[in-house]
C-alpha cells in the first residue's frame, strides 16, 4: 500500500481528492490548519467523513511551520506528495498579501526541503489558471509564457513553480506542477461565485456580476480535476538526457519537472453560469452589475491536450450538469 501526503486535505479539493485516493486503496495522510479563511465546519465535516476509512490519517499543523513537514516526511516517507494548501482566492490577496507570502511561499519552501531530506516519488504540486495573469492568447497552453501576473495570489502560486523547478533540478525530485480553472462543484468554497450566487438566488438576494457580466471562465468540475490529477500521478517526469523536450510538451529540458493544465478546455460566458445556476434552483437572478474587480481576468480558456497526452483523460462534465449537482448538495446540506 502506498502512502501519499495530501496538503489542504480537508479543503474543497482535498477532501475529494483523499476520497478518490482511499478509494483507490492508498494509504492517506491528510495535512491541514483548519483556517478560518472560510466557514471551518464545512472543512471539519469534510476530514471526519475522511477518517471514517481506518487508511487516513488526519493532522492538523500548519505547512509554513518550521519542522511540520520535515518531520512529517521523515515519520511516514510518503512515496506520493500531492501539495494542495495554500491561501486561495484573487481578492483576498488585495487585502492580506501577508498570508500567501507565508502559508503559499514559506509553506512551499518547507515543503520543498522536506522533500530534499527525503525524497518522494513524484510530488505534484497545485498551481492556478491565474499564472497566465495578462495573456490574452487562448486557450492558454503550458509553453506559453507567464511573466505578467495581476494579483500577488497569482504570483505566490508562479513564485512555487519556479521554486519547485529549482528544487527538481538541483535534487532530482520528479515534480508536476498541475494548474487548474476556475473549480467548482458539491462541497465548494463559500467565497467561490457558484455558492455566493447560489445562496443568494435562494434567499432572494441580489448577486454581484462583476465586468457588467462580460466574463468568460473554464469551468471544471471537482471531480474532473481529481481524475486529472489521479491519473498524473504515474505520468512521472523524467529529466531529458539530451536537453531535448517533445514539441508541445512543457518538461524542462534540465530538470524532471513539467506543467500541466486540468481544465474544462471551454471558455463558458459568466450570464450562461448564472442561467444554469436559476434552472437548477427554479428561482431568477437579480443582478447587480459592477466593474471589473482589481486583480481579476476577463476570461481563462485551457488547452487540456498535454493533460490527455499524458493521460488518455480530458475532462467532460458540462456546466448544467455540474451546477445542477453542486444545488442538490447545497439544498440538502443547508435544508433550503
Amino acid at each position: 500500500m502506498k502512502t501519499v501526503l495530501v496538503t489542504g486535505s480537508a479543503g474543497f479539493i482535498g477532501y475529494f481528492l483523499c476520497t478518490r485516493l482511499l478509494q483507490d486503496g492508498f494509504r492517506v495522510i491528510g495535512l491541514d490548519a483548519m483556517t478560518d479563511y472560510y466557514d471551518v465546519s464545512l472543512k471539519e465535516r469534510r476530514h471526519q467523513m475522511l477518517l471514517q476509512n481506518q487508511h487516513f490519517k488526519a493532522v492538523c499543523a500548519r505547512v509554513e511551520d518550521p519542522d511540520v513537514l520535515m518531520n512529517l516526511f521523515r515519520a511516514e516517507t510518503p512515496d506520493i506528495v500531492i501539495h494542495l494548501a495554500a491561501q486561495a482566492g484573487v481578492r483576498y490577496s488585495i487585502e492580506e498579501p501577508r498570508s500567501y507570502l507565508q502559508s503559499n511561499i514559506c509553506g512551499t519552501f518547507e515543503l520543498l526541503e522536506a522533500a530534499r531530506a527525503h525524497p518522494p516519488q513524484h510530488m505534484l504540486l497545485a498551481s492556478t489558471s491565474s499564472a497566465y495573469g495578462a495573456n490574452t492568447h487562448m486557450p492558454y497552453t503550458e509553453t506559453d509564457k507567464s511573466d505578467h501576473q495581476l494579483s500577488f495570489y497569482a504570483a505566490t502560486k508562479k513564485a512555487t513553480e519556479n521554486m519547485a523547478h529549482s528544487y527538481a533540478h538541483l535534487f532530482d525530485l520528479p515534480v508536476t506542477m498541475f494548474r487548474f480553472f476556475t473549480v467548482y462543484g458539491p462541497w465548494g468554497r463559500p467565497d467561490m461565485a457558484l455558492f455566493k450566487f447560489t445562496k443568494a438566488i435562494l434567499e432572494g438576494r441580489p448577486i454581484d456580476v462583476y465586468n457588467y457580466g462580460d466574463m468568460k471562465r473554464d469551468f471544471t468540475y471537482v471531480e474532473d480535476l481529481v481524475e486529472g490529477i489521479r491519473l498524473l500521478i504515474d505520468a512521472v517526469p523524467v529529466r531529458p538526457e539530451d536537453g531535448i523536450v517533445p514539441e508541445g510538451d512543457s518538461l524542462s529540458p534540465v530538470a524532471p519537472w513539467r506543467i500541466v493544465n486540468i481544465g474544462n478546455s471551454e471558455a463558458v460566458q459568466l450570464t450562461e453560469f448564472i442561467s444554469a445556476i436559476e434552472d437548477a434552483t427554479g428561482r431568477k437572478a437579480e443582478q447587480n452589475l459592477m466593474p471589473m474587480q482589481a486583480g481579476d481576468v476577463p476570461a481563462t480558456w485551457a488547452n487540456a491536450d498535454l493533460l490527455q497526452a499524458l493521460t488518455g483523460y480530458r475532462p467532460k462534465t458540462s456546466v448544467r450538469e455540474g451546477v445542477a449537482r453542486f444545488v442538490e448538495w447545497y439544498r440538502d446540506y443547508y435544508r433550503v
